[in-house]
C-alpha cells in the first residue's frame, strides 16, 4: 500500500498540480493586489464608492439583496479574464509558437550529423515531431481508402 502510494505522489501529474496550487496561491495575491489597488478605485471614481456592493441594493425583513456585489464581481472577474489572457496566455502561445517553429525549422534544415549535434531536449522534440508526422501522414491514408 505504501508503494501504491509513493508511485501515486511522485506521478507527473500530482507534481503538477502541486506546482499550479502553489503558482496559484501567488498569483491571488496579485490579483487581489490588481482588484484593490487598480480596479475598486476605478469604480470609486465612476460610482463614488469604493466597490458595488451598496448599489442597487434592498433590505427587506433583516435580509439585504446587492445587484451592485454581483455586478461588482461580474466586471472584476471579466477584468482579470481580459488581464491573464492578454498579458499571461497571449505572450505564452507567441513563445511557444516562435520555439516550435525555430525547432521545426532547424530540424528540417539540419542533416543526419547536425541532427545528432542538436541537444537531447531537441532531439526528442525532433523525433516526436517526427512521430506525429508519420501518424497524421497514415491517419490520411486510411481516411481516403
Amino acid at each position: 500500500m505504501i508503494e501504491g502510494f509513493k508511485k501515486f505522489i511522485s506521478r507527473g501529474n500530482m507534481i503538477d498540480m502541486a506546482v499550479g496550487v502553489v503558482m496559484g496561491g501567488a498569483v491571488t495575491a496579485v490579483v487581489t493586489a490588481i482588484v484593490d489597488n487598480l480596479i475598486n478605485p476605478f469604480i470609486a471614481m465612476i460610482f463614488g464608492k469604493q466597490d458595488m456592493s451598496g448599489l442597487l441594493a434592498f433590505t427587506y425583513r433583516n435580509a439585504t439583496i446587492s445587484f451592485g456585489a454581483i455586478i461588482g464581481a461580474l466586471i472584476n472577474f471579466l477584468i482579470i479574464a481580459v488581464a491573464v489572457y492578454f498579458f499571461i496566455l497571449v505572450p505564452i502561445n507567441k513563445f511557444r509558437d516562435m520555439s516550435q517553429s525555430l525547432v521545426h525549422k532547424k530540424g528540417a534544415e539540419a542533416s543526419e550529423e547536425e541532427k545528432k549535434a542538436l541537444s537531447p531536449e531537441d532531439q526528442t522534440v525532433l523525433l516526436l515531431q517526427e512521430i506525429r508526422d508519420d501518424l497524421a501522414s497514415k491517419k490520411g491514408a486510411d481516411a481516403k481508402v
